[in-house]
C-alpha cells in the first residue's frame, strides 16, 4: 500500500486539467478549509456517491490504562465521522478484490512446481 499526499493529488489533477499547480493547490486547500469550517459549525457534509462527513458527540467515559490498569476519566468530545458513499464503497471493494486476485495469481505462478 502506498500513501498519496495532497501534493500527489495536486500533481495528478494538474496533469489532467492543464491548470497551474498553484491554482489546483489553492482550490484543493479552499475545499478542505471549507469542509473543516462547515463541520466546526456543526453542519453535515454530504458528497453524493463519495460519502458523508458529520460531527458526533462522544460521551464521557471511564477508561483503563492497559499498562498500569489505572482507571482514567475521558471527557466528552466531538468527533468527525465519515460514512462511505455507495459508489466509493463499490469501487474500493472491486479494487480490493482485484488486487487480492492478482496477488493470489502471482503467488501461484511463483510457487515451486516440484
Amino acid at each position: 500500500m502506498q500513501t498519496t499526499t495532497k501534493r500527489d493529488l495536486c500533481e495528478k489533477i494538474v496533469r489532467k486539467t492543464n491548470n497551474s499547480q498553484l491554482l489546483v493547490k489553492e482550490t484543493i486547500q479552499m475545499f478542505l478549509d471549507r469542509i473543516v469550517e462547515e463541520l466546526s459549525q456543526g453542519n453535515r457534509i454530504e458528497l453524493r456517491d463519495f460519502g458523508v462527513f458529520e460531527v458526533k458527540k462522544r460521551a464521557a467515559r471511564k477508561a483503563r490504562n492497559p499498562r498500569t490498569g489505572e482507571e482514567a476519566f475521558v471527557p466528552a468530545k466531538n468527533v468527525v465521522v465519515f460514512k462511505v458513499g455507495k459508489l466509493m464503497k463499490e469501487r474500493v471493494n472491486n479494487s480490493a478484490s482485484n488486487n487480492a486476485d492478482n496477488q493470489a495469481d502471482s503467488s501461484a505462478n511463483t510457487a515451486d512446481p516440484s
